[in-house]
């Protein structure tokens, strides 16, 4: 820590939304550690309009709301950061503004619109390219989620690894495995889920893989150790998520395949705690912390062997490859069918959890701000 406070800038931006997803969630449990652990520096949280809700904030942090319906980033945000002239600048999720300080940071999710461009416009593929190069060219420090994510904004994008830091997601405390029947029955009940049931909860998008999961779970379906077993899925609809309610109905799976829609986030906890399984068999993700969310639940899971995936879950978790139909159902069935497998990876998945803090995420994180 430095001798003496730092002023520090934020943009909040992505607090603002009532359902919070990936760099939402992100964004939030960021700020939230950093405010408990930081009560020396001084913090602005900048937002698009006032948040729904924001996390207990220390008396040295500021919130500075700034409303503009369009082009906020660039036409507000970076004028209004600029004229502060802060020590830092951080941005938690996405682009730097044009206009910013000299010491401006930004975190880097994944680049999953090069591995999957079908998922995306050709305009939103191009605009994602750009702000990722020039936020890139922009930031005097990068902040990678990942080993995986650094590495591919080495390989794509010739990045400097001198400039960039890992800083792993943490873990937020409401997901502990819920032991009550009662409250998990409750939740089963709130969404129509049997007994049960292998669990997913994420965007619905094709680098999700949730259609060669359907495929997967249609070929063990009938199996004897898998009769009265479901696939509940959560979420909300991402880019070109149609086929997948199509692909339940080829498999005339309508009554064992159930979408649930995007899920509170207090049914969350329960109902990974009620699951056979988390499965999880993206082709993709820049970090993945849905895993970790059922491994602090006390869920087994299966995930896949690409990507962030593998380093997040370590040797607590089932890996498939993604891209083998075949694979992921017999991981299905073996999940159903193995207590002895479910109770070793429930073991081993609450200890790689453990290690997942977001107080220990928002100490890396303010040490990489010190050092720039």
């Amino acid at each position: 820590m430095s001798a003496t406070p730092i002023r520090i800038a934020i943009d909040a931006s992505r607090i603002a939304v009532a359902q919070r997803t990936g760099t939402e969630r992100y964004t939030y449990e960021l700020i939230a550690a950093l405010a408990r652990i930081d009560r020396f520096n001084t913090y602005t949280l900048y937002t698009n309009g006032l948040p729904p809700a924001l996390p207990p904030l220390g008396p040295n942090v500021a919130l500075r709301s700034l409303r503009l319906p369009r082009l906020w980033t660039h036409a507000r945000l970076g004028p209004a950061v600029l004229a502060q002239r802060p020590d830092r600048f951080f941005v938690p999720a996405h682009v730097i503004p044009l206009v910013h300080p000299p010491a401006s940071l930004v975190t880097i999710h994944d680049l999953g619109y090069l591995a999957f461009p079908q998922a995306h416009t050709a305009r939103r593929r191009l605009e994602l390219h750009l702000t990722t190069r020039w936020s890139l060219h922009a930031a005097r420090l990068t902040i990678a989620i990942s080993q995986a994510t650094k590495d591919d904004l080495v390989r794509h994008y010739r990045a400097d690894p001198d400039r960039i830091r890992v800083v792993h997601h943490g873990l937020s405390t409401a997901f502990q495995p819920v032991r009550d029947s009662d409250v998990i029955a409750a939740a089963r009940t709130r969404h129509a889920i049997g007994q049960r049931y292998f669990f997913y909860v994420g965007t619905l998008q094709p680098r999700k893989n949730l259609e060669r999961l359907i495929d997967a779970f249609a070929q063990v379906a009938g199996q004897p150790e898998l009769a009265d077993v479901e696939l509940v899925i959560g979420g909300g609809r991402g880019w070109l998520s149609a086929g997948i309610e199509q692909r339940v109905a080829q498999h005339g799976l309508s009554g064992r395949v159930r979408l649930c829609g995007y899920l509170p986030d207090g049914d969350l906890a329960p109902l990974m705690s009620g699951a056979l399984a988390f499965t999880f068999p993206s082709l993709y993700e820049g970090f993945g912390m849905p895993v970790l969310e059922a491994m602090a639940c006390g869920t087994p899971v299966l995930t896949s062997t690409t990507s962030s995936l593998p380093e997040v879950a370590g040797d607590a978790a089932l890996l498939v490859d993604p891209t083998d139909t075949a694979a992921i159902a017999a991981g299905l069935l073996r999940l159903a069918s193995d207590a002895t497998l479910r109770d070793e990876l429930r073991q081993r998945g609450s200890a790689r959890a453990a290690q997942f803090t977001w107080e220990r995420c928002a100490r890396e994180t303010l040490g990489v701000l010190l050092e720039a």
